[in-house]
């Protein structure tokens, strides 16, 4: 592949709801533990939605488990997919065809909430 390049496609612009938070590899634990504690404690917001892809799983696994650490009687359920990328290489080199990837990658949302979710829920 060190004849081609990727391109850098747009990434569609979803909205995201006030309580979900989307983890990143490059996120720092303490300040999405902060923005949950905040939004649990202070804005009384009745959940919240982690949500986390590849290798940020888990980092959102870690940062659910201290906050039911620290806040009491929070309830969990968990849900795991996966989600099909398509990646597109440009050449370099005159004569060459560009290249798609299809690659599928895991992702992770973690629901944590304050009252009592559904119990027939395998997460």
């Amino acid at each position: 592949m060190d004849r081609y390049q990727k391109v850098e496609k747009p990434k569609p612009e979803s909205p995201i709801n006030e309580n979900e938070i989307r983890i990143t590899s490059q996120g720092a634990i303490r300040n999405y533990i902060t923005y949950a504690s905040t939004l649990l404690q202070e804005k009384c917001v009745r959940e919240i939605v982690l949500k986390a892809m590849g290798q940020a799983i888990s980092k959102a696994v870690a940062i659910a488990e201290i906050l039911k650490k620290r806040i009491s009687r929070l309830h969990q359920e968990t849900a795991i997919s996966s989600v099909s990328i398509t990646d597109v290489w440009e050449p370099i080199e005159e004569g060459l065809v560009p290249v798609e990837m299809t690659r599928h990658v895991s992702m992770i949302s973690i629901t944590l909430s304050n009252r009592e979710l559904n119990k027939n829920s395998p997460g």
